[in-house]
C-alpha cells in the first residue's frame, strides 16, 4: 500500500520558543519512506537527534509570531496487518533487554493496579496474544471511543473510571493492563488511512511470541494503512511536540493521509 501522509501545524509565537518535535516518520520492517518534505516558516536552524526509542526528534527555537511546520511522507506500507492468535508469552527471564522497559508503570500506565482486573478479563485465555487480544475485545466493549472528547492524556486509571477517552486513552488502559500481567506494551503514535475523523493516531503494540504485534481498541478490525512516527512508554514519551516556557497550542492543525496510486 503506498500513502501520502502530511501534518501542517500553526502557532502564534509570543517569544522565542524551544521545540522539540517528532514528526518524521522512519523506515523500517512494516514501512519503508520514498520521499519527504519537512518546512518550517520562518526558517530557523534545526538539530535532528535519535531519542532513546528510535524516534526522529528535531530540536529548534521557533521566533515571536506565526510558526508554522509542514511535514509529508511517501510511504510504502502493508496491506495487512500482522495477527498471531496463539503466539506464546515471553518468560520475563527471556525479554530481550530493550523490551524490560515496556513492562514497568509509567506516568499513564499505572499497571500495578490492574492485576487482578487483567486476570478476570482474560480468564481462561492462553497466555501471551490471546490475552492481549481480550484486553482490547473488553476496551472495544467497555470503554467508549470519543474522539475529541479530551485535549491532555488521561492515565489508565483516569480512563477505567471515566469508560471513555481518545485512541491515545483507549490505549493507556490497554497497555497498563498488558503489562500487569507481564506482557511488554508500547504506546505507538502515527497515522492511520481510513480513520474518521482523521487525525494523528495512537495504538500500542505488545511484545509476544518473540515480536511485537499491532492492538488497536478504536477499529472494528485490524486492516493495513498504519504509519509509525514514533514509540515510547506511553504519551510523554510519544508527543508529536514539546514547547518550553510561555504554553502554546496550535492555532491550526491539518492531517491527510492518502492512497496513491502503485507504480
Amino acid at each position: 500500500m503506498r500513502l501520502y501522509t502530511s501534518c501542517d501545524l500553526a502557532f502564534e509565537i509570543p517569544a522565542p520558543t524551544p521545540f522539540v518535535l517528532m514528526l518524521r516518520p522512519r523506515s523500517g520492517a512494516q514501512q519503508w519512506i520514498t520521499r519527504e518534505e519537512y518546512r518550517l516558516v520562518p526558517s530557523v536552524p534545526v538539530f535532528e537527534f535519535t531519542d532513546n526509542y528510535g524516534n526522529l526528534c528535531q530540536r529548534l527555537v521557533a521566533l515571536p509570531g506565526v510558526f508554522t511546520v509542514y511535514t509529508s511522507a511517501e510511504v510504502m506500507t502493508t496491506d495487512y496487518v500482522d495477527q498471531a492468535p496463539g503466539a506464546p508469552f515471553v518468560e520475563v527471564q527471556n525479554l530481550p533487554d530493550a523490551e524490560l522497559s515496556y513492562l514497568l508503570p509509567s506516568r499513564y500506565c499505572e499497571s500495578e493496579c490492574f492485576s487482578q482486573m487483567a486476570s478476570d478479563i482474560t480468564a481462561g485465555q492462553k497466555a501471551g496474544y490471546d490475552q492481549a487480544a481480550a484486553i482490547v475485545a473488553w476496551l472495544r466493549a467497555n470503554i467508549r471511543f470519543a474522539p475529541g472528547s479530551s485535549n491532555i492524556p488521561l492515565s489508565a486509571v483516569e480512563v477505567n473510571i471515566r469508560q471513555s477517552g481518545v485512541c491515545r486513552d483507549l490505549a493507556h488502559l490497554g497497555m497498563a493492563l498488558c503489562r500487569s500481567l507481564s506482557i511488554p506494551a508500547r504506546m505507538v503514535v502515527g497515522y492511520l488511512y481510513g480513520l474518521e475523523p482523521m487525525d494523528l493516531h495512537a495504538w500500542f503494540e505488545a511484545y509476544v511470541g518473540g515480536r511485537w504485534y499491532t492492538f488497536d481498541a478504536t477499529q472494528a478490525e485490524l486492516k493495513g494503512g498504519y504509519v509509525v512516527i514514533g514509540y515510547g512508554r506511553d504519551a510523554a514519551d510519544v508527543a508529536v511536540y514539546n514547547q518550553f516556557g510561555p504554553a502554546v497550542y496550535p492555532t491550526a492543525q491539518t492531517v491527510c493521509v492518502q492512497r496513491l496510486r502503485e507504480e
